[in-house]
């Protein structure tokens, strides 16, 4: 692989007392704080994922020591917590919305946790957050027939559209799993670039619809935080997270190959 490796951080909740359901993937507000501060006075340079793409679809050089900051699902936290640092430190981020779990017309009431409203998230748009998608109701989209998935995707988008007054570029796969099908989709849909897990860096090479991101948890300590920062050990770190993910992808694969079966049948 060539050129820049890119660590993009994938957050969800941000909570002080998180619920069950969300507390592994959750990040105490001063942990977020302190995770914050140490991308400042390590001199990253904090982009969007649009941005991102754009630099390397163009080939165009990036910035010092490129940075992603992203948010799966849209918690209250993000909003609450996370929006007043990321200003302090005039840092833009990107958070992937699941509009069915975002409080109000459309709410499915299938969020996990407390979650934004659409005041909020326009808030954090006008706060330099890219909002992006992330489906409507979180379902596995690999597991989705076409007909289902053109459905879920125009959904989202839509409301997105209407509620922001623009098309979101951007897009995150719930749970990290796509497929080729999935990619075309999202491509479909209007979206220019589309993030993974992997826990991994990401690298221009993979791809602008299956870009990596590395999983801030919880229990993310301060100084395994500065060693994917600054690109260290992030195999060795996350080792056992990519063999499990590899793992239950072949089982997914398998079962999809399953369902074209059982329907091509009937």
């Amino acid at each position: 692989m060539t050129g820049t490796p890119v660590p993009i951080l994938m957050y969800h909740s941000v909570a002080a007392a998180p619920n069950g359901a969300t507390r592994a993937l959750s990040v105490a507000p001063r942990a977020f704080a302190e995770q914050m501060a140490l991308i400042g006075d390590l001199g990253l340079t904090p982009l969007t994922t649009a941005t991102l793409a754009a630099h390397w679809r163009h080939r165009r050089p990036l910035p010092a020591r490129p940075v992603l900051i992203t948010f799966d699902d849209g918690y209250e936290g993000v909003h609450r917590h996370a929006l007043p640092v990321l200003a302090k430190h005039g840092f833009p981020a990107t958070l992937f919305t699941s509009t069915g779990w975002i409080r109000g017309p459309h709410d499915t009431g299938g969020g996990p946790d407390a979650m934004l409203d659409w005041d909020q998230v326009r808030e954090l748009a006008a706060g330099g957050v890219e909002i992006g998608g992330h489906s409507h109701s979180h379902p596995q989209l690999d597991q989705l027939d076409d007909t289902a998935l053109a459905a879920e995707l125009a959904h989202s988008t839509g409301i997105l559209t209407d509620e922001l007054g623009a098309h979101p570029v951007s897009f995150a796969y719930p749970y990290g799993y796509s497929s080729r099908q999935v990619r075309q989709a999202v491509r479909t849909a209007g979206y220019t670039q589309a993030l993974a897990v992997g826990n991994t860096l990401a690298w221009r090479a993979q791809g602008p619809y299956a870009l990596r991101r590395v999983t801030v948890r919880r229990v993310t300590g301060v100084k395994e935080f500065e060693r994917l920062l600054q690109s260290r050990f992030v195999a060795r770190d996350f080792a056992k997270d990519r063999a499990l993910t590899k793992g239950y992808a072949l089982v997914r694969r398998a079962r999809q190959v399953c369902r074209k079966a059982l329907r091509s049948r009937v």
